[in-house]
């Protein structure tokens, strides 16, 4: 009872708002003084797994990914790819949304970096939106969905570390999750083309899109393809590891950027070195201090409480998949993928594989459930995101309306995965 304690005191605290790292750190201090048995002898260990934690190979790959995406959104990629999409649909109805949800794929596949995604698309394809007469709902749940998409197709930092949490690996993560995010992608393009055509109002023929030759389509289209390729190519092929890929990302980012868009200089290196930093730094401290927080549950016999819960109470595979979906899924509306990967996931994995059930199948239905979390007001992300560079074109009421059909896609995305596994095996 006193590890459901320790559990419960977390969740409050993130909550009320105060910073992860401290939380988790401070909790797993203050029951280990408080409890007698325990005492800070339980921490003796926590040296060595912090060395494992920074000489772990893998997650070398999360700063350097962050810092490709970074150096993409200033490289002025986004705005050459929405201009060229739009101009290629813009005699379909409902076509400018459609364009900007495969802007958004192209984004994930490139970058992986969701606050990026999100504003650029905000910033460039909403004025444009508006003037075209879209309805503000489908407007803000296209570019906030679209933007969120490099959670679940590769290369996303979910993926990165969930395959770490469950000690999976990353490019086998990589390759389930493919067919799962086209699978999403296509899901959000039938959905907008049949509201299109329902609501023709409400997505006209954009009229206002600059007309763009199919030339200059194809300069804006294959350069970030041609990066999406080689890094994902070389670890679909075996030819190199998430991480030498993402160093190899990075390069591939800087030389995008200065032949294409000539936009390469020393500010730009400046603010993708500092955020990829700052990023990456909040991330390992993170993990650092959920370390401290699991030696301590699990002395307190926290996880062996969990894992009889699940196999001797229950003692049903798919209750146990339903009740972690429903649990993951509600616990995204208050705190974001990175904590629910450290706190939950890890309570998870041991009864995972108590039932059997295969990690990467799993893991994928985790970063799909983990990519509404940004969705779900009233903390999702990306709503703060949109918010933020839209200003007062928009209202907060008009962004949670126009979400709530694309959280249902999620779900529905993540139904046909669980019904249809060999989504997830089918270039493994």
């Amino acid at each position: 009872m006193i590890s459901m304690l320790m559990f419960v005191v977390v969740l409050a605290l993130l909550m009320v708002g105060i910073p992860v790292a401290f939380v988790f750190g401070s909790v797993a201090i203050a029951f280990a003084f408080l409890i007698p048995e325990l005492g800070f002898d339980v921490f003796s260990v926590l040296p060595f797994r912090i060395y494992g934690i920074m000489s772990n190979s893998t997650l070398m790959a999360v700063p350097l990914f962050i810092a490709m995406g970074l150096v993409l959104e200033k490289s002025l990629m986004a705005e050459k790819l929405l201009i060229a999409m739009s101009s290629a649909f813009r005699t379909v109805r409902g076509g400018l949304a459609v364009s900007v949800v495969l802007v958004g794929a192209m984004l994930a596949a490139s970058t992986g970096v969701v606050s990026a995604s999100v504003v650029m698309m905000s910033v460039i394809a909403l004025p444009l939106m508006l003037r075209a007469g879209y309805d503000k709902g489908l407007a803000a749940g296209t570019i906030a969905s679209s933007g969120t998409l490099g959670q679940i197709i590769p290369p996303s930092i979910i993926l990165i570390i969930l395959g770490d949490v469950m000690n999976v690996s990353v490019g086998e993560l990589f390759m389930g999750a493919v067919l799962p995010g086209l699978v999403l992608v296509g899901l959000y393009i039938v959905y907008i083309l049949i509201f299109s055509y329902l609501r023709p109002d409400a997505a006209p023929v954009a009229k206002n899109v600059k007309d763009v030759s199919f030339k200059e389509i194809i300069m804006a289209i294959v350069p970030p393809m041609l990066l999406m390729v080689s890094v994902l190519g070389s670890i679909f092929a075996g030819i190199a590891s998430p991480t030498e890929s993402a160093a190899f990302g990075v390069v591939g980012a800087i030389l995008l950027s200065a032949y294409n868009n000539r936009s390469l200089n020393f500010e730009m290196l400046k603010y993708a070195t500092l955020g990829s930093v700052k990023l990456s730094g909040m991330i390992f401290m993170i993990l650092i201090a959920a370390t401290a927080f699991s030696l301590v549950f699990n002395e307190l016999g926290g996880s062996d409480l969990i894992l009889e819960f699940f196999s001797q109470d229950i003692g049903d595979v798919w209750i146990f998949i339903a009740v972690a979906m429903i649990s993951i899924f509600i616990l995204g509306f208050f705190i974001d993928f990175i904590e629910i990967s450290f706190i939950i996931v890890p309570i998870l994995v041991p009864v995972m594989h108590a039932f059997g059930i295969d990690p990467v199948w799993f893991a994928i239905l985790i970063a799909l459930n983990l990519q509404a979390s940004f969705l779900t007001p009233p903390f999702g992300l990306s709503l703060f995101f949109l918010k933020g560079a839209a200003g007062d074109s928009i209202k907060t009421t008009e962004i949670y309306r126009g979400i709530v059909p694309f959280i249902a896609l999620q779900f529905l995305a993540l139904v046909l995965v669980m019904i249809f596994p060999d989504l997830v095996f089918a270039f493994i």
